[in-house]
């Protein structure tokens, strides 16, 4: 399975120490050179461009062959969504509404740190509530609502 990755995911995975729960679920991860670029630039946090540099083995970089001209949107954003359509993707891993849109209206399949963490859970690879509350702790934003959907499906699916 092709899964392509923008940086907001894995910022905020490396941020709450859950970044290992992408290989675990897709195998290896593909990001074009701005989303490495974005995860190494100098207003990214330290840990993460700690992390970035080098990056593990299962991160792969990949240049896409042509951008798509007709999405305005950030070099990152602009690459992962190219990079998708171009080896035709599985999943786009994306937290921006605007790409997501984008994304979606190319047939591309989103996933974003939210559903990712979900995933996880769910494979018993780390535990919701906790990974929440450090999401909660970090800049991250997401609707009230659905966060505590994902805390209530998390709770009835325990035992």
């Amino acid at each position: 399975m092709i899964v392509v990755s923008d940086t907001t995911p894995i910022n905020y995975l490396v941020l709450i120490d859950h970044i290992d729960v992408l290989p675990a679920l897709f195998g290896r991860v593909l990001v074009p050179p701005a989303v490495l670029n974005e995860l190494r630039h100098p207003g990214s946090p330290e840990k993460v461009r700690s992390w970035a540099r080098p990056p593990p083995a299962w991160l792969e970089m990949r240049r896409p062959s042509h951008l798509d001209d007709t999405i305005h949107l950030g070099r990152g954003e602009i690459e992962a969504i190219s990079l998708a359509q171009e080896l035709g993707a599985a999943q786009v891993l994306i937290d921006d509404m605007q790409a997501r849109k984008a994304a979606l209206a190319r047939g591309l399949r989103v996933a974003g740190t939210l559903l990712v963490l979900d995933r996880a859970a769910r494979r018993r690879l780390l535990d919701l509530p906790e990974a929440l509350s450090r999401l909660a702790h970090t800049n991250f934003r997401a609707p009230t609502a659905l966060v505590e959907y994902l805390l209530r499906k998390d709770a009835a699916r325990r035992p």
